[in-house]
């Protein structure tokens, strides 16, 4: 991750399902209007996702674990690293609103053993149930104010006030892997891109993700389509819903989401809350007339991963607006091939020092031009901002673009997330 926002509106989540049916969870999340959102949906996006895949059976025991106050067993194995934003306590309302979720499974569902489409349905609902907690528990918020409340101190500031949160908002693009099966759930314009090489050795990328923006067609359509005639001029103006964002698909904003009333309650009776989140969300979108203009349903891609499929590429807008897909495929795939080509040379019988001393001159120039980082995102990264143009990394261009002042970093690239996930590749 590499910030050009102060702080990063980007986070990134990795974890594996402990019961039920297992696999293992990445994603990655670009905010907007601040890091509120894009902090909550990290934290709990992979718990709805678990309460959506696990066995009925098992939430009935989860159910039967907290009436009798027994401690809960944990639901994932979360892979944290040094840098990563800290995870404090969420506190009740986020526990309430998850085990509201798992009763209203119990009491709602039968249950189903047929994992085909099982798993991109519950992608989906957990996706589009998360986006409605949010949005009520900033309503229930929002009741225990009154006009011109003063807040407590900090309070509006919290990254975990509902009604930050559900005023910022995030992108997602969300991997799992199990049983040799990848989904990539999205939403927004963040991307998943998968690395698959064919048997002469040569790279290609293929998209697993559409951009849920202005330049994808269908997109466009479906928004326009959702909305009145009258509103055809106004719905998209500059290729941003309203005039303002450029997702057409996101957790969070419910100023593109909420009735008018609801809306003016908010800038009627919470300044303080107001005051703490970007400018840009301080005012009512224009011709705001037939809400919710948003979604938050995802996108699901299935795919069985073949022998060929060598890794996956899942990073935010940051990074594909600096390069190509098929150039971040073919540089992890030069990394990844050079990392191999470095492995323990086991001489046979007849092999001379002055062949073998030819051997490992010749593997030493194949891979010098791909190990400059022994992390493939550390790699891309690099590549990103240090591009000369001919393939190779510029030195003084890099430093430049690592040493440049908050204040502008924003105007040359935004937030940059990356998360390579490899695949059939058991030593790595």
């Amino acid at each position: 991750m590499l910030p050009s926002n102060h702080p990063s509106e980007d986070r990134r989540s990795s974890a594996t399902c402990l019961p039920g049916r297992g696999g293992v969870l990445f994603a990655v999340f670009d905010g907007h209007a601040g890091a509120a959102c894009a902090h909550a949906v990290s934290q709990r996006l992979f718990y709805y996702i678990a309460v959506a895949t696990l066995p009925l059976r098992t939430l009935a025991e989860l159910e039967r674990a907290v009436e009798e106050e027994r401690a809960v067993p944990p639901l994932l194995e979360w892979h944290k690293y040094p840098q990563d934003h800290s995870y404090p306590d969420g506190g009740a309302m986020p526990f309430h609103s998850l085990r509201n979720y798992w009763q209203e499974r119990l009491e709602g569902e039968e249950e189903d053993n047929q994992d085909c489409g099982r798993l991109s349905s519950a992608l989906i609902n957990a996706f589009r149930r998360l986006d409605y907690d949010l949005s009520v528990e900033a309503q229930v918020h929002l009741s225990t104010s009154s006009p011109r409340r003063v807040s407590l101190p900090g309070e509006a500031l919290s990254l975990s006030s509902p009604l930050r949160v559900a005023l910022s908002g995030c992108t997602a693009c969300v991997a799992h892997v199990s049983n040799s099966v990848l989904h990539v759930a999205n939403l927004g314009d963040s991307r998943a891109v998968l690395g698959v090489q064919d048997p002469e050795g040569r790279w290609s990328a293929v998209s697993l993700t559409n951009d849920h923006n202005a330049q994808n067609p269908d997109e466009l359509q479906r928004i326009l389509g959702e909305h009145p005639p009258s509103e055809c001029r106004t719905v998209v103006r500059h290729d941003r819903l309203l005039g303002l964002l450029l997702p057409f698909r996101a957790f969070g904003d419910v100023r593109f989401k909420w009735n008018i009333e609801m809306l003016s309650r908010v800038y009627e009776t919470r300044p303080d809350v107001l005051s703490a989140v970007s400018e840009a969300v301080r005012t009512p979108p224009p011709h705001y007339l037939t809400p919710p203009y948003l979604s938050a349903q995802p996108e699901v891609t299935r795919h069985h991963i073949t022998p060929s499929d060598k890794f996956l590429v899942l990073a935010t807008d940051g990074l594909w607006e600096l390069m190509h897909r098929q150039t971040v495929i073919q540089l992890v795939g030069e990394q990844l091939t050079g990392l191999q080509q470095q492995r323990p040379i086991i001489p046979g019988m007849g092999v001379t020092l002055g062949s073998l001393q030819r051997l490992l001159l010749e593997r030493r120039g194949r891979v010098l031009s791909v190990l400059e980082d022994l992390n493939a995102a550390t790699h891309l990264l690099r590549h990103a901002l240090g591009d000369d143009g001919y393939g190779a990394v510029a030195p003084n261009r890099l430093m430049k673009m690592l040493s440049l002042p908050a204040e502008l970093a924003r105007r040359y690239r935004d937030d940059i997330t990356i998360t390579v996930i490899h695949l059939n590749e058991p030593d790595l």
